[in-house]
């Protein structure tokens, strides 16, 4: 590839920004906007379903009764702050997860407890995706080093060839992404099976706590859909157009 990284763009530039990738980000954002706000719109509905159980009771059941007497049940500040951390072996509730006793917190606190029973049974996608996680944080910094240095007009910045940097970077944050789904998936299935066998929610509760995993499953999807694309659009300014 000889020319230069202007003439690689596939629409060209609009005061230095390609047609395309304006879009696509533009695209990205609406579609994380508009499920972000279908996401609230369902929790805090599901929020008035009160059921017998604090959320941070449905995660020390539902831990307990599938043999996981090593992870701890805490309470993290914020909202939607809500994961399993693997390391310290914490399932981290939001506070208002913690403490509410409604089918929301319910399916949320399942959810997290599901990672764990992932993580206890060597579940393969969750296994590489924490594989993964130096390389994703190493290549998150360095696009945004990128990023910086080439708003500020460094020459290096102006040849085609920081695409091949960009572009493997780009790739494995994009892998991450992907690879997320399936945990996060499978960790909704498995709060939802433990939600209905233990008789915690009733048939029309139990399909609200699936209507709030698959909103929250489905900024998951967008992310890495958007990341996808992204990655296709590079790739094309890399591989699409050769002297």
């Amino acid at each position: 590839m000889t020319t230069d990284l202007i003439n690689t763009m596939p629409l060209g530039f609009i005061a230095g920004i390609s047609p395309t990738l304006i879009i696509l980000i533009a695209g990205t954002a609406l579609a994380s906007w508009l499920v972000s706000r279908t996401l609230k719109k369902r929790f805090h509905e599901h929020s008035q379903v009160p059921i017998r159980f604090t959320g941070a009771q449905i995660a020390q059941a539902m831990l307990r009764e599938s043999g996981i007497d090593d992870v701890q049940v805490i309470s993290t500040p914020g909202q939607l702050t809500d994961h399993y951390d693997p390391i310290k072996k914490t399932v981290n509730l939001s506070e208002s997860v913690y403490h509410m006793n409604n089918i929301a917190a319910a399916a949320v606190a399942a959810h997290e407890c599901g990672h764990a029973i992932q993580h206890q049974k060597s579940y393969a996608w969750l296994t590489m995706r924490s594989k993964m996680v130096p390389a994703v944080q190493f290549a998150g910094t360095t696009l945004n080093f990128v990023m910086i240095a080439g708003m500020l007009g460094a020459a290096v910045f102006n040849s085609p060839a920081i695409l091949y940097v960009w572009v493997a970077l780009f790739a494995v944050t994009t892998l991450f992404s992907v690879i997320t789904l399936p945990v996060e998936f499978d960790a909704s299935k498995r709060a939802l099976v433990w939600l209905e066998g233990s008789g915690v929610s009733s048939s029309m509760e139990h399909e609200k706590a699936k209507n709030a995993l698959f909103w929250a499953a489905m900024t998951y999807v967008v992310a890495a859909l958007g990341s996808v694309a992204m990655l296709i659009y590079y790739a094309s300014m890399l591989f699409g157009r050769r002297d």
